[in-house]
């Protein structure tokens, strides 16, 4: 039998509701591996394994809460949890213990899950990056800001691991890394209890190295069921952005490689003719995601200032220096190319565009470039990465797919067609 962290989370929830695992198992093998691979990755900022067997073993002791009895999960250090400190990748909140869980967690728990501990997020989940390395190449950042939920994934030390995005923090860590990421719409899973970053856009996601993964911890957490579609096609709308010429020639192959592989496998693939303001989208991203940060963090600006990195001194003094005008002009921008996307799904069921603009660069000093996800973010609808390629010097390339706004189930329903296609039932293999 397979070591159970080898396992996805829907074939370690399946082996525990058939009583062919435990739980306890589930969780050292976890560990076990935590031992055998953190010290490169260092995807941790806490692990609690006398708290978590104690939870595996009440799981293995009572009749199934949820579609995640008994399965480890990992917690991004940005999300509050009651029993283990939450930093929120700063020295300011060091040792911090919130009260609650965050409603997230909150969900996690009630359908069964076991947390295994906090990943490493990068300085409120912004830019100056953590400890964690790319467990491809640990002289490669694994992305940000998800860094350590990314990396434990990919390297198998947890079969899910929550993260949120705000500007590219789960599409672009999902593509460096090599394993599925998937943000939902803005809204759709509450954010309470999750340090907020720019209100208007803080939306939560969830690393898995299967679909079938993401969509078993979506309808875990929301209770909505996602539908099978294997066996119907889709209509796919490729986008390479008006940033197309940005990208690195193995971003521009693998994308354009999807798409000739989604259309030889029935799928209908068109080019959408986007409007002029889509080329506005990135620079109105960044605009509403400054200002946003600059109330999100008003008390840390204000009384801590000579504690937070420059990166992110110089995000928030580009906020401070917004006009009003610019404001509204950003948010006129996003609005009009959102009623644009509603109108575009009624010809399409996912979008099909570049996660990043190539494999994740060398060094430690950066998370990489999240142009290629600003926009999308920005329109709030649901995003994913599916593995895709190798680069030239053997990282993986992920391409991004997006949906309609709300639409998260359907969306997960048709991102399960493409994997399929591509090969990933089985998902990818951990490093």
């Amino acid at each position: 039998m397979a070591e159970p962290w080898t396992l996805t989370a829907t074939g370690i929830a399946v082996r525990i509701r058939a009583g062919t695992l435990r739980s306890e198992e589930a969780v050292l093998s976890c560990f076990h591996r935590i031992a055998a691979r953190d010290g490169t990755v260092q995807a941790w900022e806490w692990l609690d394994l006398d708290g978590a067997i104690y939870e595996a073993r009440a799981r293995d002791a009572e009749p199934p809460r949820g579609p995640l009895h008994g399965v480890p999960v990992a917690v991004k250090d940005i999300i509050d949890t009651d029993d283990m400190p939450t930093g929120y990748g700063s020295t300011i909140y060091a040792g911090h213990r919130p009260q609650r869980d965050a409603d997230c967690v909150e969900r996690l728990r009630a359908a069964g899950a076991v947390i295994l501990g906090k990943t490493v997020t990068t300085e409120f989940a912004t830019y100056r990056p953590g400890k964690t390395r790319n467990p491809h190449d640990p002289g490669r950042t694994p992305g940000g800001s998800s860094s350590g939920s990314a990396a434990a994934v990919a390297s198998g030390m947890a079969p899910l691991a929550l993260g949120t995005q705000t500007v590219g923090s789960v599409i672009r860590p999902a593509s460096f890394c090599g394993v599925v990421g998937f943000k939902t719409s803005k809204g759709r899973v509450p954010m309470t209890g999750v340090k907020p970053l720019a209100a208007a856009l803080d939306s939560l996601g969830v690393f898995s190295r299967t679909v079938a993964d993401a969509a078993l911890w979506f309808t875990s957490v929301t209770g909505e069921a996602v539908p099978e579609q294997h066996g119907s096609a889709a209509r796919v709308g490729l986008v390479r952005t008006a940033h197309w010429s940005e990208a690195e020639p193995e971003t521009r192959a693998a994308v354009e490689q999807v798409a000739a592989r989604l259309k030889s496998a029935g799928g209908e693939v068109g080019e959408p003719d986007l409007p002029p303001a889509f080329a506005r989208l990135a620079e109105a991203q960044d605009i509403i995601f400054a200002t946003g940060a600059v109330a999100a963090l008003a008390q840390e600006w204000k009384e801590q200032r000579h504690t937070l990195s420059p990166q992110l001194c110089a995000v928030l003094e580009r906020g401070e220096a917004v006009s009003e005008q610019e404001l509204a002009d950003a948010r006129a921008v996003a609005e009009s190319c959102h009623a644009t996307m509603a109108r575009l799904f009624g010809n399409y069921d996912l979008i099909l565009a570049p996660a990043a603009k190539g494999e994740a660069p060398r060094g430690l000093e950066t998370t990489g470039d999240p142009l290629f996800n600003r926009m999308w973010t920005l329109l709030l609808g649901p995003c994913a990465t599916l593995p895709a390629a190798s680069g030239p010097n053997g990282m993986p390339v992920g391409v991004q797919f997006i949906g309609a706004f709300r639409r998260d189930a359907t969306f997960l329903g048709h991102l399960g067609w493409a994997a399929h296609v591509l090969g990933l039932d089985h998902g990818v293999e951990p490093v």
